[in-house]
Formats: C-alpha cells, structure tokens, sequence
C-alpha cells in the first residue's frame, strides 16, 4: 500500500514545474518529443463504436430513476461497442437470442461472462453491460459509499447475480483488492471494466488483473478488459507499469498537473494536435522561468502537449498489458467534442476465438 508521505501532491508537482531552470524544461520539452514520436506515433486510432445493442439506452429508453447524461452515455456505449470488436461481448444479435432463451438454459452457460467494474462509482457502464448485453454476474468494487447506486434497478432483474465489494483504503479503490480472493470469479470466464479510475488507480487495476501475485486460474479465465483512463496528472512513478518510462513520469506528471490547469479554455472544443508544437523555437526562448515559458504557449500548444504527456503515459500501460500475454491496444473512444479524457485501454486473452 503506497504511504500518504511516499504520495506526491499536486503542490509539489506545481513547485516541481516552475522550479525547473528554463534549459531544464526545455530538455524535458525535447525528451517529451522524442518519445512521443518514437513511441506513440501512429498507435492510437480512433475508434467511436456505438452498436445496435445499446440503442434503448442512446434513446433515452432506460430506466429513468437513473441519471441520464448523453455524453457519459455515448462514452459507456463506446467503450462496450469496442469491447464487441475485439470478440469478448457477444454480438447485437447473440444478446437478443440470449433474451429469448429458456430458464433452463441460462442456467448452464459456460461460456457466458462475468464483469468486475473496479472503481464502479454508482455502477452505471455495468448497467448498460447488463442491459445491453446480457451479462449474467456482477462484480462492483469501490471504496465509497453512493445515492442513485444502480444496484436496485440490476437487483430487479431475476437472472443476474450481484456482488458489491466495498474496499477498505484511503487511497484508491482498488489498491488492496486481491481477485484471488474473490470466489465468484474463480473458474468463471470474466471481464474487467473501469471508467473511472483516476491517475494510479489505472495501473493499480492492470496490476490486480495482469501481475504474477494473480493466480494462474484467475488470469486464464479473464476474457478481456477496457479501463478508460484518466486524471494523468495524479499519477505516482512508484505504481506505473514501464520502468524506463517511469524515470520520465514524475516529470511528465507534473507537466500535465500546469498544462492543464494553465488553459483557460474548453478543451472540448479544440482539435489539437502534436504540429501545433512545431512554431515553438525552444532553442531562442529568453524567458526568465518556466512559469513565464508556460504563460506564453498559445492555449493549443500547451494542450498539445499535455495530450503528447498523456499518451506517453497510456502507451506505456498498453505495452505493458502486452508483456502479460494480452492482445492490447489503445483508442480514441469518442471525439473531443464528448469528452477530452478520451482514451481506452483494450485487451483480451490471446487465446480468445
């Protein structure tokens, strides 16, 4: 469990930026470009996937106890269609048939899935799972107590089993869950959602489902996994997954942390890129600090580089999923106009048909 003395707070990461010299920043600048293009380039695709099956819910057709935001919902939707993509949700139509299907035989469906929401909040993306898509058990794990929990409206349904696991930590939801432990997933096919998993609690999650401490017949039984990542800002060198790109983290970390609080604008409504960094001279720049570098980038040049910070972090974890033996990748899951925070970790089991 990671100390609240070891953690780094957003106040040091904001002294840690303009405390750098300006050759300094300019070098980190330099680094950050480099990798970014030896690593990134080219690896994240985008993918908008909104499938037939989670129609009632882009229509507004759900239970209307439940809050109701479009782009939330279009995020949640996006994230299942990609699932469906990469083979590890059935199909619009096989989720229709299992609609249909006798008592009898949902009782004995070996192959059907599991899900484990880590992070789950008040549970809403393993709604739509279970609505959409036919899943049958249920696992939400947080560390927070909710209103407006889905927990009622998934109660209601006579098929589909529920488990909440409330974490004990201080910390991140998921830092002390061991799935060994969970007995209702030994055995049983699963997958592994999050959307809201924060800095750490992302790699906390890879760690809980990919690291050596998981045993053998829980790893065999993951199917696939989707987390969404977010807030880069918050994460700690001391949980990220790629040892060399961690030597970089704290420094990038705490970039993003300025970046982002500096913009002063609605990133939604820019479509950014790394080019837009190409008119900065970094070689002529005669600012007196870095706080003053900072102020003069235009907004879309500091953005852009956040978002070169933020992929450096993601392709890391995604290389990482791919050393555990997983099929991994990385995705622009809805346009920026949806939400800027946009990124999708996917992955499933090798051996999956």
């Amino acid at each position: 469990m990671m100390r609240e003395e070891e953690k780094v707070s957003c106040g040091t990461k904001r002294k840690g930026v303009y405390g750098m010299s300006v050759g300094r920043f300019w070098e980190l600048f330099r680094r950050i470009r480099d990798v970014h293009g030896g690593v990134c380039e080219g690896r994240i695709r985008e993918s908008f996937r909104v499938k037939e099956a989670c129609g009632a819910w882009i229509k507004g057709k759900v239970d209307r106890k439940l809050p109701y935001q479009e782009k939330h919902v279009l995020k949640q939707a996006s994230i299942l269609g990609n699932l469906e993509d990469i083979g590890v949700l059935k199909s619009s139509s096989e989720a229709r048939e299992l609609s249909y299907a006798s008592e009898s035989s949902r009782e004995n469906k070996s192959d059907a899935a599991a899900v484990i929401e880590l992070g789950a909040g008040r549970g809403y993306l393993t709604q739509m799972l279970a609505d959409c898509y036919g899943i049958q058990k249920v696992i939400l794990v947080e560390r927070n107590s909710y209103k407006l929990k889905v927990d009622r409206s998934l109660r209601q349904k006579e098929t589909l089993v529920l488990e909440r696991l409330r974490i004990d930590s201080k910390v991140f939801p998921v830092e002390d869950l061991d799935l060994n432990a969970v007995q209702s997933l030994i055995g049983i096919p699963y997958l592994a959602v999050g959307k809201h998993l924060c800095g750490p609690a992302t790699d906390l999650t890879l760690r809980c489902c990919l690291s050596e401490g998981v045993d053998q017949a829980v790893r065999d039984h993951l199917r696939g996994l989707a987390v969404a990542t977010c807030c880069h800002h918050l994460s700690q060198w001391m949980h990220y997954l790629i040892y060399l790109l961690s030597l970089l983290l704290p420094s990038i970390s705490l970039l993003v942390y300025r970046l982002d609080d500096d913009l002063g604008f609605d990133l939604a409504t820019m479509n950014v890129h790394q080019s837009e960094l190409e008119p900065i001279n970094i070689f002529s720049n005669d600012a007196d600090g870095v706080e003053e570098v900072i102020r003069g980038m235009k907004p879309a040049e500091r953005a852009a580089l956040g978002f070169m910070c933020k992929d450096i972090v993601d392709i890391g974890r995604m290389l990482w999923i791919k050393e555990q033996g997983m099929k991994a990748e990385l995705v622009q899951c809805v346009p920026s106009n949806i939400s800027p925070e946009n990124r999708l970790l996917l992955a499933r089991h090798k051996n999956l048909i």
